[in-house]
């Protein structure tokens, strides 16, 4: 062979192989230069343990470089290779999908290379993650709406199939003349239950159960306020709501922006066999502001926030609500003596949002300095509360940004909040593991096909929640409903 050609075919092979330098070296151990630190990525996809039918964990890579070359690996079945110009890493989803599944209960290799001007390819440190065996609920539904709640001209409740990436409105309120659709809730996502409130010209609450749409208007003359933050009772047969009257402030100068308080709050009881609506009659009443309602899983107990009625010159920051419980038959649809669980108040802290484990071992809730709306409270945490011992467990998940909104997943192995960590504006969809021991793993951002959304989507996920319930819904077939006359419920109380 000429000495020309002989150069010709050196140099393509040369070339030929360079984009496979790295690949090859990671499997025979090579001696590319590895640097003594973890690769910086976005988001941050490290020391986490996911479900294993999660959607891929897409990421960027905030190191400097002209090409990327990622391994993903388990012990079983074959890694995922990716090669890329461009920082931004997107996993195929089949391959994720069946390296997830091989490998349940195992650990999930991330490495990571970077071509660099000076030093050629450096692999860095590699990330390593959990692949939990137990399953995260495949759907959740959340509100989108603009961080400041001041506008509500373009809101809409969407669901997410988080398996994947498809996402879809269940209503959007450019098909209800702009009103404000908010409360979605779901029966614990173990039926087919489903409801959320309109606020304006088409207020009501509109029930979705068996593929049907209903909306009925449960304030009837006797109510003098209107029944928000609903929790489904286990059975379908109840809802609790309370009937608030609520005020908002908004702060230029405050670091909680946003300030909401109840005037007046108390319980309320909506029978959906009989279409009736009646008060939670506890004794002595009128000397509290009850709220936030959750039923135990056997639905023989109904947990609760109170505080007391407050006084002509209150100040809002000095409203503490502390946790109670109450029996509750429902053959008769009669509850029994209220009981301190939490004195929150004694502390100079405030609870909201109490919300129970499916298996009725842990009750998570907001724990924070005054008030009864902590989603722009800095300080605000999540807590847990072993309800077989009543101790107290402070969770690895929180940041020092507000986290509130919390929905467990069906095995109570998953916990699902918002938070504003990543720029204390917006709130973003977080999950976290939640142990035996109530101990939580660290909390990682719901995975997007664009690992960049976060950064550019100028909109709030609030309240995300799990279902186990798709839903679908015609925007023609909503609007006749939205339109037309609602049901009207019938007063039950004395």
């Amino acid at each position: 062979m000429p000495e020309s050609l002989k150069n010709i075919t050196c140099l393509f092979f040369f070339v030929a192989l360079i984009p496979c330098i790295p690949g090859c070296r990671t499997e025979s151990g090579g001696d590319l230069p590895e640097s003594d630190r973890f690769p910086r990525i976005s988001p941050d996809y490290t020391d986490i343990s996911i479900p294993y039918n999660i959607a891929p964990l897409n990421f960027v890579v905030k190191e400097k470089g002209s090409a990327y070359f990622v391994r993903i690996s388990s012990e079983n079945d074959t890694a995922i290779r990716l090669k890329s110009r461009k920082a931004a890493i997107r996993i195929p989803q089949g391959k994720w999908k069946k390296l997830l599944s091989a490998n349940r209960g195992k650990q999930l290799n991330i490495e990571i290379y970077a071509k660099q001007k000076k030093y050629g390819w450096i692999k860095y440190k590699t990330v390593t993650n959990v692949i939990s065996s137990e399953a995260v609920d495949p759907f959740v539904t959340y509100r989108l709406i603009l961080p400041g709640y001041e506008r509500w001209s373009d809101i809409s409740i969407r669901q997410r199939d988080i398996r994947g990436f498809r996402e879809w409105p269940l209503i959007k309120n450019s098909v209800a003349d702009r009103n404000c659709v908010n409360c979605h809730s779901f029966n614990n996502g173990r039926t087919d239950d489903f409801l959320f409130h309109m606020r304006g010209s088409r207020a009501g609450t509109y029930f979705y159960s068996e593929g049907k749409l209903i909306k009925i208007n449960l304030k009837t003359p006797e109510m003098k306020n209107g029944p928000v933050y609903p929790r489904w009772h286990p059975s379908g047969r109840f809802v609790a709501f309370s009937a608030n009257n609520i005020v908002q402030q908004f702060h230029s100068a405050n670091g909680n922006k946003v300030e909401v308080s109840d005037l007046e709050s108390s319980l309320l009881l909506y029978d959906t066999g009989k279409n009736e609506i009646m008060p939670v009659d506890l004794p002595d009443r009128g000397k509290y502001m009850d709220t936030y309602p959750e039923w135990s899983p056997d639905g023989r107990m109904m947990y609760f926030c109170r505080t007391s009625r407050l006084e002509e010159n209150y100040d809002y920051r000095h409203t503490r609500y502390d946790l109670y419980r109450v029996s509750f038959d429902p053959s008769s649809r009669r509850f029994g003596e209220p009981e301190l669980v939490i004195n929150a108040s004694e502390k100079a802290k405030s609870i909201s949002f109490p919300r129970i484990s499916p298996d009725g071992r842990f009750l998570a809730m907001t724990y924070h300095d005054y008030g009864c709306f902590p989603v722009w409270h800095r300080e605000a945490d999540l807590i847990l509360l072993n309800l077989e011992t009543l101790e107290i467990i402070n969770p690895e998940l929180n940041s020092d940004f507000p986290e509130s909104y919390h929905s467990w997943s069906s095995n109570g192995r998953w916990l699902l909040f918002a938070s504003r960590r990543d720029d204390g504006l917006a709130t973003r969809p977080y999950l976290a593991y939640v142990g035996q021991d109530g101990k939580s793993g660290k909390a990682f951002i719901m995975p997007r096909r664009n690992p960049e959304h976060y950064n550019t989507f100028l909109k709030s996920y609030n309240l995300p929640e799990f279902s186990n319930l798709k839903i679908t819904m015609n925007p023609g077939r909503i609007r006749n409903v939205v339109t037309s006359g609602a049901l009207q419920a019938e007063w039950g109380g004395k």
